[in-house]
Protein backbone atom coordinates (compact mmCIF):
# COMPACT_ATOMS: atom_id res chain seq x y z
CA UNK A 1 0.00 0.00 0.00
CA UNK A 2 0.86 3.97 -1.13
CA UNK A 3 2.31 5.62 2.62
CA UNK A 4 0.67 8.37 4.01
CA UNK A 5 1.87 11.65 5.58
CA UNK A 6 -0.95 14.12 4.32
CA UNK A 7 -4.05 13.89 3.04
CA UNK A 8 -5.25 17.41 1.56
CA UNK A 9 -7.86 18.69 -0.71
CA UNK A 10 -11.42 19.31 -1.28
CA UNK A 11 -14.18 17.23 0.70
CA UNK A 12 -17.83 15.76 0.06
CA UNK A 13 -20.56 16.38 2.71
CA UNK A 14 -22.24 13.30 3.04
CA UNK A 15 -25.08 13.96 5.69
CA UNK A 16 -26.42 11.19 6.86
CA UNK A 17 -25.93 8.80 9.78
CA UNK A 18 -26.04 5.13 10.44
CA UNK A 19 -24.29 4.26 6.72
CA UNK A 20 -23.71 0.78 6.19
CA UNK A 21 -21.11 -1.42 4.29
CA UNK A 22 -24.49 -2.94 2.10
CA UNK A 23 -25.25 1.06 1.38
CA UNK A 24 -21.13 2.41 0.49
CA UNK A 25 -20.93 -0.77 -1.93
CA UNK A 26 -24.18 -3.10 -2.34
CA UNK A 27 -23.70 -6.86 -2.48
CA UNK A 28 -24.57 -6.79 -5.57
CA UNK A 29 -21.18 -5.44 -6.29
CA UNK A 30 -19.40 -8.45 -4.55
CA UNK A 31 -19.22 -10.72 -6.80
CA UNK A 32 -15.67 -9.31 -8.56
CA UNK A 33 -12.97 -11.10 -7.92
CA UNK A 34 -10.35 -7.95 -8.55
CA UNK A 35 -9.49 -5.69 -5.86
CA UNK A 36 -10.30 -2.73 -8.43
CA UNK A 37 -13.46 -1.01 -10.24
CA UNK A 38 -15.44 -0.99 -7.16
CA UNK A 39 -15.87 3.42 -7.31
CA UNK A 40 -18.53 2.52 -9.70
CA UNK A 41 -20.52 1.21 -7.42
CA UNK A 42 -19.84 3.26 -4.24
CA UNK A 43 -23.29 4.16 -3.23
CA UNK A 44 -24.71 3.05 -6.27
CA UNK A 45 -28.42 3.04 -5.31
CA UNK A 46 -28.11 6.58 -4.07
CA UNK A 47 -26.54 7.66 -6.72
CA UNK A 48 -29.43 6.63 -9.07
CA UNK A 49 -31.09 10.29 -7.29
CA UNK A 50 -29.24 12.82 -9.61
CA UNK A 51 -29.38 15.03 -6.67
CA UNK A 52 -26.81 12.87 -4.41
CA UNK A 53 -23.87 14.73 -3.42
CA UNK A 54 -21.32 12.49 -5.33
CA UNK A 55 -23.14 13.96 -8.45
CA UNK A 56 -23.26 17.15 -8.16
CA UNK A 57 -20.37 19.15 -10.09
CA UNK A 58 -18.93 20.66 -7.25
CA UNK A 59 -17.84 18.03 -4.83
CA UNK A 60 -16.64 16.24 -8.36
CA UNK A 61 -12.43 15.38 -7.75
CA UNK A 62 -12.78 15.48 -4.31
CA UNK A 63 -10.42 13.18 -2.32
CA UNK A 64 -11.78 13.34 1.43
CA UNK A 65 -15.20 11.88 2.81
CA UNK A 66 -16.99 13.73 5.57
CA UNK A 67 -19.82 11.86 7.06
CA UNK A 68 -22.23 11.67 9.64
CA UNK A 69 -22.07 9.20 12.67
CA UNK A 70 -21.88 5.78 12.79
CA UNK A 71 -20.39 5.40 9.47
CA UNK A 72 -19.14 1.51 7.95
CA UNK A 73 -21.71 -0.26 9.90
CA UNK A 74 -22.63 -3.55 9.56
CA UNK A 75 -21.00 -6.52 7.93
CA UNK A 76 -17.33 -7.00 7.43
CA UNK A 77 -16.61 -6.27 3.61
CA UNK A 78 -12.80 -4.96 2.60
CA UNK A 79 -15.12 -3.64 -0.38
CA UNK A 80 -15.86 -1.09 1.52
CA UNK A 81 -13.23 0.20 1.79
CA UNK A 82 -12.11 -0.31 -1.59
CA UNK A 83 -14.76 1.24 -3.17
CA UNK A 84 -14.14 4.25 -1.90
CA UNK A 85 -10.66 4.01 -2.52
CA UNK A 86 -11.18 3.39 -6.14
CA UNK A 87 -13.24 6.25 -6.45
CA UNK A 88 -10.49 8.42 -5.04
CA UNK A 89 -11.25 8.86 -1.65
CA UNK A 90 -8.07 9.09 0.58
CA UNK A 91 -9.45 9.94 4.38
CA UNK A 92 -12.98 10.13 5.50
CA UNK A 93 -14.26 11.88 8.47
CA UNK A 94 -16.79 10.90 10.88
CA UNK A 95 -17.38 11.24 14.59
CA UNK A 96 -18.00 7.38 14.73
CA UNK A 97 -17.08 4.36 12.80
CA UNK A 98 -18.03 1.10 12.46
CA UNK A 99 -15.21 -1.16 14.27
CA UNK A 100 -14.23 -3.62 11.38
CA UNK A 101 -14.84 -0.51 8.65
CA UNK A 102 -12.43 1.40 10.45
CA UNK A 103 -9.98 -1.37 10.83
CA UNK A 104 -9.68 -2.14 7.06
CA UNK A 105 -9.64 1.28 6.09
CA UNK A 106 -6.16 1.17 8.31
CA UNK A 107 -5.06 -1.84 6.62
CA UNK A 108 -5.86 -0.61 2.66
CA UNK A 109 -4.38 3.03 3.33
CA UNK A 110 -7.43 4.84 3.76
CA UNK A 111 -7.39 7.62 6.48
CA UNK A 112 -10.35 7.02 9.04
CA UNK A 113 -10.37 10.35 10.97
CA UNK A 114 -12.85 10.23 13.79
CA UNK A 115 -14.08 13.86 15.90
CA UNK A 116 -16.23 14.62 18.09
CA UNK A 117 -20.29 15.36 16.56
CA UNK A 118 -19.85 19.20 17.08
CA UNK A 119 -16.53 19.37 14.97
CA UNK A 120 -18.62 16.77 12.56
CA UNK A 121 -21.52 19.45 11.96
CA UNK A 122 -19.50 21.67 11.97
CA UNK A 123 -17.16 20.78 9.11
CA UNK A 124 -20.13 19.21 7.66
CA UNK A 125 -22.18 22.56 6.84
CA UNK A 126 -18.71 24.36 6.00
CA UNK A 127 -18.39 22.14 3.13
CA UNK A 128 -21.92 23.05 2.51
CA UNK A 129 -21.71 26.76 2.61
CA UNK A 130 -18.03 26.86 0.58
CA UNK A 131 -17.59 23.56 -1.55
CA UNK A 132 -14.09 24.67 -2.88
CA UNK A 133 -12.88 24.47 1.31
CA UNK A 134 -9.45 22.76 1.42
CA UNK A 135 -9.49 20.49 4.21
CA UNK A 136 -5.83 19.19 5.51
CA UNK A 137 -5.28 15.78 7.72
CA UNK A 138 -2.10 14.88 8.90
CA UNK A 139 -1.07 11.16 9.84
CA UNK A 140 1.89 12.23 11.37
CA UNK A 141 0.41 14.97 13.47
CA UNK A 142 -2.88 13.83 14.13
CA UNK A 143 -4.56 16.54 13.13
CA UNK A 144 -7.11 18.25 10.84
CA UNK A 145 -7.24 21.40 9.61
CA UNK A 146 -10.01 23.15 7.65
CA UNK A 147 -8.56 26.96 8.22
CA UNK A 148 -10.96 28.76 6.33
CA UNK A 149 -13.78 27.62 8.59
CA UNK A 150 -11.68 27.92 11.55
CA UNK A 151 -11.80 24.13 12.57
CA UNK A 152 -8.33 22.78 13.62
CA UNK A 153 -9.06 19.47 15.93
CA UNK A 154 -6.87 16.60 16.92
CA UNK A 155 -8.16 12.79 16.39
CA UNK A 156 -7.07 9.33 17.50
CA UNK A 157 -4.79 7.42 15.79
CA UNK A 158 -2.65 4.53 18.11
CA UNK A 159 1.40 4.91 17.08
CA UNK A 160 0.70 1.27 15.39
CA UNK A 161 -1.57 2.55 12.64
CA UNK A 162 0.12 5.93 12.59
CA UNK A 163 3.40 4.00 11.50
CA UNK A 164 1.32 1.68 9.09
CA UNK A 165 0.47 4.20 7.43
CA UNK A 166 3.32 6.74 7.77
CA UNK A 167 5.26 3.33 6.27
CA UNK A 168 2.77 2.02 4.02
CA UNK A 169 2.08 -1.06 5.48
CA UNK A 170 -0.32 -3.62 4.42
CA UNK A 171 -0.08 -6.81 6.12
CA UNK A 172 2.23 -8.26 3.57
CA UNK A 173 4.27 -5.30 4.04
CA UNK A 174 4.47 -6.25 8.07
CA UNK A 175 5.34 -9.60 7.38
CA UNK A 176 8.01 -8.72 4.58
CA UNK A 177 9.89 -6.41 7.07
CA UNK A 178 11.34 -9.68 8.55
CA UNK A 179 12.22 -11.14 5.56
CA UNK A 180 15.56 -12.37 6.30
CA UNK A 181 14.02 -13.78 9.73
CA UNK A 182 11.80 -15.61 7.89
CA UNK A 183 14.53 -16.42 5.05
CA UNK A 184 17.02 -17.83 7.46
CA UNK A 185 14.02 -19.28 9.55
CA UNK A 186 13.31 -21.57 6.48
CA UNK A 187 17.01 -22.42 5.37
CA UNK A 188 17.30 -24.06 8.43
CA UNK A 189 14.17 -26.51 8.74
CA UNK A 190 14.64 -29.64 7.84
CA UNK A 191 14.14 -30.73 4.18
CA UNK A 192 11.00 -33.37 4.38
CA UNK A 193 9.03 -30.15 5.97
CA UNK A 194 6.85 -28.22 3.40
CA UNK A 195 8.52 -24.59 2.19
CA UNK A 196 7.25 -21.88 1.66
CA UNK A 197 9.25 -21.61 -2.20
Amino acid sequence: MKAVQVVSGRAVPLDRSDVDTDQIIPSDWLKRVERTGFGAGLFAEWRDDRDFVLNREEYAGANILVAGPNFGTGSSREHAVWALQDYGFEAVVSPKFGDIFRNNCTKAGVVPVQVDPQTGRRLLDAIVAEPTMVVTIDVERGTLEAPSAGIEVGFPLDEFTRARLLNGWDDIGLTLRYEDEIQTYEAGRPAWLPTTR
